[in-house]
């Protein structure tokens, strides 16, 4: 039985022209990829993406335009059984970021470290220039097509 895979993903720039990722190891994997996560029952796609924000970054953000809508076949990585459908939102904070970014990525202190080996999952954010930023930024196939798109408006 196939099971859609809801994700719901923000692309937030800062003034400097920067766009945030989230660097993350799951299950041994390390992913580069835009923050945002999966849908919950009972939530709409821009609340997911608030929730999403404030769990992993404790930042309140206010969603904007609608970016991209996975219109193509994409199998999860991490359950074959699972059909992936992701949401890209332009997202903009409403305070100032408040969790330690990173300046390299996958660049984990000890509690994140800690958090991994009781959880097997784990992240940390950091900021790439527009200049820098491509497809080869981020990991998940869908976030490349996402990534190029950005690109084209820099």
């Amino acid at each position: 039985m196939a099971i859609f895979n809801l994700r719901v993903y923000g692309i937030l720039i800062n003034e400097k022209k920067q766009i945030l990722v989230s660097d993350e190891l799951i299950r041994g994997s390390y992913i580069t990829k835009f923050p945002g996560g999966g849908l919950e029952i009972g939530e709409g796609t821009r609340d997911c993406l608030k929730r999403e924000f404030l769990e992993e970054m404790d930042l309140k953000v206010e969603i904007g335009q609608h970016i991209y809508t996975t219109d193509f076949y994409q199998r999860s990585a991490f359950n074959p059984d699972h059909q992936i459908i992701s949401i890209y939102y332009e997202v903009n904070a409403l305070e100032e970021i408040k969790v330690s970014l990173r300046s390299k990525p996958f660049d984990f202190d000890e509690t994140q470290l800690k958090v991994y080996e009781e959880t097997k999952e784990t992240e940390t954010f950091r900021f790439i220039d527009t200049q820098n930023f491509s497809a080869e930024s981020v990991t998940l196939p869908i976030d490349k097509l996402v990534a190029d798109m950005i690109r084209e408006r820099f």
